[in-house]
């Protein structure tokens, strides 16, 4: 099978395209033949393990997991003999951030794992997007405790898990203030948002609107900036370490003390939060975002886009085009 591998941490150039066995699957894991995944945030800091903090996951001098791609779509294309939910046929999409592999044509996961059917309707393209910006935003939210009603600020709406928290937090019942650039003002309208605020044009901090909680999900404002629009007892979540890592530190001593208070949660994902996201997605509640796709072949050049942080919502590796006679199971 073709595979993009990375033997050493660094730039994009360091994937390259190799042909590798496929793999067997155990007697508890299905094999997956890939048609969609995505390259992301997480894809690309394990990559690159410019947090050196990773690289006590991945591997300290060298990565232990080469192929990347941590959520996918795809077909079940064989079962281990204890398989008792997923058939050959299946189209099937799931998440894994622990061995990743969906940057290949085929992959192997545990039937217990983060895996499940796919949403009915859904592309494959389209599901394959679903598990990374939501479970982030999901994580997010529940642990800021939002409540119907509560007024909610997103600052970069527009990423993977910026509009993934814009739906999410429409469906939870909150007053959403979102925070993007002008191409993207009518998108985000359209996501949800009560309010859109432009940040080429207007300063989001200059605003009488107090926030129960304010989610950076591109990691580019602080908690000292955000503070002032915090109601007395706000939070304040980053999906980024921020200047110094001061948010692992103001996570530490904040909530020690009465008031306003920094979070940093580490989101997991599991089948349970999967399988409600799929519920979501088949309801009309969420819909993952898609900027462009690319070819396996082309996953340097998606990388690149990635880290420009010119990408609006997910970015996919696509991999078969699917045909309905292909897969006449759900």
């Amino acid at each position: 099978m073709k595979a993009a591998v990375h033997t050493e941490y660094g730039p994009p150039e360091v994937v390259r395209i190799m042909e590798l066995p496929k793999p067997i699957p155990k007697d508890n894991e299905i094999l997956v033949r890939v048609y969609a995944a995505t390259v992301n945030r997480t894809d690309a800091g394990f990559r690159s393990a410019v947090y050196v903090i990773s690289r006590l996951f991945s591997g300290l001098f060298k990565p232990k997991q080469q192929i990347l791609g941590c959520e996918f779509a795809g077909v079940v294309a064989a079962c281990g003999k204890s398989v008792k939910n997923f058939k050959v046929g299946h189209r099937v999409f799931g998440y894994n951030d622990e061995t990743f592999g969906a940057h290949a044509e085929y992959l192997t996961i545990a039937e217990t794992d983060a895996v499940t059917h796919m949403p009915i309707h859904f592309s494959m393209e389209e599901a394959a997007a679903i598990g990374e910006g939501a479970h982030y935003a999901l994580f997010n939210i529940r642990a800021a405790k939002v409540q119907k009603g509560e007024k909610v600020l997103v600052y970069g709406a527009t990423g993977a898990i910026g509009s993934a928290a814009v739906q999410l937090l429409k469906y939870f019942g909150a007053k959403v203030t979102a925070v993007c650039n002008t191409k993207n003002v009518a998108l985000v309208k359209g996501l949800g948002a009560n309010i859109v605020i432009d940040y080429q044009t207007q300063d989001f901090t200059d605003t009488k609107e107090r926030y129960s909680f304010i989610f950076d999900a591109v990691g580019k404002s602080s908690f000292g900036a955000c503070k002032p629009l915090l109601t007395p007892h706000g939070i304040y979540i980053s999906t980024e370490l921020g200047k110094r890592s001061e948010n692992i530190f103001l996570a530490l001593i904040t909530p020690l003390f009465k008031g306003k208070k920094v979070l940093f949660p580490i989101p997991i994902m599991n089948k349970v939060m999967l399988v409600f996201l799929k519920d979501l997605a088949e309801g009309g509640y969420f819909s993952p975002v898609i900027d462009r796709e690319y070819k396996l072949n082309q996953i340097v050049e998606a990388y690149r886009y990635v880290e420009s942080e010119q990408k609006t919502g997910n970015v996919i590796i696509s991999m078969v085009k699917e045909e309905q006679s292909e897969s006449p199971f759900n």
